[in-house]
């Protein structure tokens, strides 16, 4: 079901991709190369959503999954279920295809004891191979006792190692993990509270890192034998491509400002000199800075020209239009604000969705009583031609 929120600011959005409006929800085909198929999903049900100026906004929200333990990581099987990381339990979970009373159905794949959990370190990043259907791969970044690593493994297998030494503390872990359009794996790491890493170009934290699925530097990096693609990062949580193979990246745990930045080789963006915009040609400034409480952003997914970012400290999705050659239009629209709690992962699924995963289980929340949720989104209300 869709309602339209009388007390909804939000400008319309183009979210072409995302949704086709008529008295119910539906959705044309996916892009060629997007995996799985939609899954089999219960109905949803209304939620309102609030945005920055005038006009109404309409949000369909269903609810996937719930009493989930703070999932992190999400990444989307060929046949339309969802593997998801659970930072402090250890395990994966399978969400759907199937359904049953409660929703999609979630089953317990694995738990991993050489994961350790502290902080906002754990079990994070989750990415299916793009040769899945025949190699069965997938691969997660996680945190051990003394570092954080990124593995490789066959559902119910064995970790296999592939990056270790980034650098582990309490906060500033890092944790995104997806495969670009290039085909090779990125994962963005934190500073681990320690400015002196994001700047250090032998040091693996505040970085984006570009590698093979053997986990070595893959060719064409700024620097050969180097896994480093970007360096500067505070902490990277969120990774994504538009259609142009823009790259994007969520930047959070700034003292002042929660940062989205477009992502290209070699460059740097900053930290830690740097915090929100700076004058220093030298470093990158973001496409788009908040106030660190009202962001605190983690997942990034694009839909043609739409960027969403889902928020921690903001407890909101920031989305923001942009143009063909990469500079916002308009005024960022803040949605769901204060209506879900804490949000975290924020991906594109098969059927042009968004999903997002709660995260109020996690110190700093405060849990609804079916937290955490898995929540499938979809937006209305026309913008930029689109009805």
């Amino acid at each position: 079901m869709i309602v339209r929120s009388r007390r909804a600011r939000g400008v319309a959005l183009s979210l072409g991709a995302v949704l086709a409006v008529t008295t119910a929800c539906s959705f044309g085909p996916p892009d060629p190369d997007q995996q799985g198929a939609p899954p089999n999903l219960p109905k949803p049900s209304a939620a309102l959503s609030q945005g920055e100026s005038g006009g109404d906004q309409e949000v369909a929200v269903t609810v996937l999954a719930k009493d989930l333990e703070i999932p992190w990581g999400m990444a989307f099987l060929p046949d339309g279920g969802a593997l998801v990381t659970e930072r402090d339990t250890g395990r994966i979970l399978q969400v759907g295809p199937e359904s049953d009373a409660n929703g999609l159905k979630v089953t317990e794949v694995q738990r991993f004891t050489e994961v350790q959990a502290s902080g906002d370190g754990g079990l994070m990043g989750i990415a299916v191979s793009p040769s899945y259907k025949t190699d069965k791969t997938v691969f997660v970044y996680y945190s051990t006792t003394k570092d954080n690593r990124i593995a490789k493994l066959v559902l119910k297998g064995t970790l296999e190692p592939i990056v270790t030494g980034i650098p582990r503390s309490r906060d500033d872990n890092g944790g995104a993990l997806a495969f670009g359009p290039d085909g090779y794996l990125y994962a963005g790491t934190g500073d681990a509270t320690n400015g002196t890493q994001a700047q250090n170009p032998k040091n693996l934290g505040g970085k984006i890192l570009r590698m093979t699925t053997a986990g070595k530097p893959a060719p064409g990096n700024p620097v050969k034998d180097s896994l480093v693609w970007s360096s500067g990062h505070r902490n990277v949580q969120g990774l994504a491509w538009g259609g142009d193979r823009r790259m994007y990246a969520t930047e959070n745990a700034q003292p002042k400002f929660g940062e989205l930045n477009v992502i290209e080789k070699g460059k740097n963006y900053g930290w830690g000199t740097v915090d929100g915009t700076g004058t220093d040609a030298k470093f990158t400034n973001p496409l788009r800075t908040w106030p660190i409480n009202e962001s605190y952003c983690a997942g990034v997914a694009l839909v043609e020209q739409s960027v969403a970012t889902s928020c921690l400290l903001g407890k909101r999705i920031w989305m923001i239009e942009v143009t063909g050659n990469g500079t916002v239009l308009g005024t960022p629209q803040s949605l769901l604000t204060e209506e879900y709690g804490r949000l975290r992962g924020l991906v594109l699924a098969p059927d042009g969705s968004l999903w997002a995963s709660t995260s109020n289980q996690e110190d700093g929340g405060t849990p609804a009583p079916e937290d955490d949720r898995i929540i499938r989104l979809v937006f209305s209300g026309g913008g930029a031609g689109r009805t």
